[in-house]
């Protein structure tokens, strides 16, 4: 796959040389060169996304660069498009940002920076107004996740699989209650590798398909469900990880970032929701075996990879739970 000629004549780029950029997971994404230096990246926008997505990006990140916040831009066609159609595919070109990236928190610094380059986002965003053209259904729909888990378990012949869904559904059952809090512009997707750093220091988040309202328990409790599990997706036996949880909320908070008293409380509840859900949502493919992709050279099967998954979502979802007393503390200030 290289990018379409109709793409690069577009954007007035006929005269660069492309390359597949390593890191994005869902979209195809390339890095143009012109004269031997970075021009931009373009990418082949996955059919998850519709076209109207680059309208909120656009939106998003014009706020952003006007409270002075490094970000990724639209760049436009030659004649003022903000992508280009290419058969079924929708391309785009986004400003390149020179930076360092990272597949696992590599130390508390990194945390500290990551928590305040999050709040800095937060805090840019607070004001905008906006009404999102790209909207993503249900997501962190949790109870549908676990009412998928039980119907796919019940009448089973899948034992395995059937204990595997009772342990997610058990400890489901004592999750604690969500608080009611605002919805907030958020990024969505905020794994570490969407955070670009600079010389130690946070500099942007990128990856912005993801961008639309939801609520800190999830923006911030998916993060740092990530976060805190340096040994990634892939095992079984996986620990929460305090010290960088503490770093990030410490970093998070040193912005001013606006959070209301029970957004604190509902981070530590989103993070423990957040590692259950995933545990259902690949508890669910080890039954239908058709939407996670899966790693041949390490499993035999999807089944087999989304069981090591599960059970290291499950694993965590628990040693979070003993931790919960801990992780209030720090975000209560204590």
């Amino acid at each position: 796959m290289t990018i379409p000629s109709e793409v690069l004549h577009a954007y007035g780029w006929t005269d660069g040389t492309c390359a597949p950029l390593a890191g994005g997971l869902i979209n195809q994404t390339f890095l143009v060169r012109r004269a031997d230096a970075p021009v931009a990246v373009v990418q082949r926008l996955h059919p998850v996304f519709g076209a109207d997505v680059n309208l909120d990006i656009d939106a998003v990140t014009t706020h952003l660069a006007r409270k002075g916040e490094p970000t990724p831009r639209l760049v436009r066609t030659t004649d003022d498009r903000g992508w280009v159609v290419v058969g079924d595919a929708v391309w785009r070109a986004i400003t390149y940002l020179e930076g360092d990236t990272f597949q696992a928190v590599p130390d508390l610094a990194i945390a500290e920076a990551g928590g305040a380059l999050v709040g800095r986002f937060h805090r840019a965003v607070a004001d905008l107004t906006h009404a999102y053209h790209f909207v993503r259904p249900g997501v962190h729909d949790t109870s549908r996740h676990l009412a998928r888990l039980e119907d796919d378990a019940v009448g089973t012949t899948d034992q395995e699989g059937a204990d595997l869904a009772h342990d997610i559904l058990d400890v489901a059952r004592s999750l604690p209650l969500m608080p009611a809090t605002p919805r907030r512009h958020c990024h969505g997707d905020l794994k570490i590798s969407n955070l670009l750093f600079r010389a130690g220091g946070g500099l942007a988040l990128v990856d912005l398909d993801t961008v639309g309202t939801s609520t800190l328990a999830f923006e911030l409790g998916d993060a740092m469900r990530s976060w805190c599990n340096p040994l990634g997706e892939d095992v079984t036996a996986v620990r929460f990880d305090l010290a960088i949880f503490d770093a990030a909320m410490r970093g998070f908070r040193s912005v001013g970032a606006p959070v209301v008293d029970a957004e604190w409380r509902s981070i530590v509840v989103g993070l423990e929701t957040v590692a259950v859900e995933l545990a259902a949502r690949f508890a669910v493919d080890v039954f239908r075996d058709d939407y996670f992709g899966w790693n041949a050279a390490r499993y035999p099967s999807r089944r087999a990879h989304n069981l090591v998954r599960a059970r290291g979502q499950l694993a965590l979802a628990r040693s979070i739970r003993e931790a919960r007393a801990d992780a209030l503390a720090i975000v209560a200030g204590t």
